[in-house]
């Protein structure tokens, strides 16, 4: 199965940052330019803006980047663990091998968004919209998707062990590549999803039903 995605739109001449971003502000708004092999530390702004960036081998750490607004984005092997982006705008972005474990991305809206290759266990995306939105060969194991709406969301040789989509409708929505024993969700939610046939049996107990060997 396969969805419309938009690639970012990136020209080949970018900038390159020579100094580290040491003082992010309020509405700071950054455009064609190539961020590489920085640490972004101790960083706290909200609706900071990037477009047409690269950032490659980046680590933020300690920061708070409420409301970030990233249009033709792709971030490359970087380190955004635990970072909280609620209430963020993400539009033709890729996250390219990329560590996102615990990454906050709650309320916020996703469009024309990849992910591949990605560690992104315990992120947190609860209350967002999704349009048009892929993750491949990434793992989210205990991911928080609960009360999110999908619109063309694929799921691609994922690792979603006990993760949470309680109030998330997954009609059409494909998991039967993906690897689970469990996941939190209602059975309700579970109405026209895709799986596998040896998937069943991990949803046989929120119907009420007893498998005898």
């Amino acid at each position: 199965m396969s969805i419309p995605i938009e690639a970012p739109k990136i020209p080949q001449q970018l900038e390159q940052l020579k100094e580290p971003l040491y003082s992010l502000q309020a509405k700071d708004e950054f455009s064609r330019v190539k961020i590489q092999q920085f640490t972004i530390d101790r960083q706290e702004a909200q609706r900071v803006s990037f477009e047409k960036t690269i950032f490659e081998k980046v680590d933020i750490i300690e920061s708070h980047l409420a409301e970030i607004e990233l249009t033709d984005v792709i971030f490359d092997q970087c380190d955004l663990s635990n970072i909280p982006f609620p209430h963020s705008f993400v539009h033709r972005t890729e996250f390219r091998q990329c560590k996102l474990i615990g990454t906050d991305f709650a309320q916020s809206r996703l469009q024309n968004v990849r992910f591949i290759d990605c560690v992104a266990d315990y992120s947190v995306f609860r209350f967002s919209n999704f349009k048009n939105v892929s993750f491949e060969h990434c793992s989210l194991i205990g991911a928080d998707y609960c009360s999110s709406t999908f619109k063309s969301v694929m799921f691609d040789h994922c690792q979603l062990d006990t993760a949470m989509m309680s109030g998330t409708s997954l009609q059409e929505v494909d998991l039967s590549t993906c690897d689970f024993t469990s996941l939190q969700i209602e059975i309700e939610d579970l109405r026209g999803c895709i799986i596998s046939p040896y998937q069943a049996s991990s949803f046989v107990g929120l119907m009420g039903l007893v498998i005898k060997s």
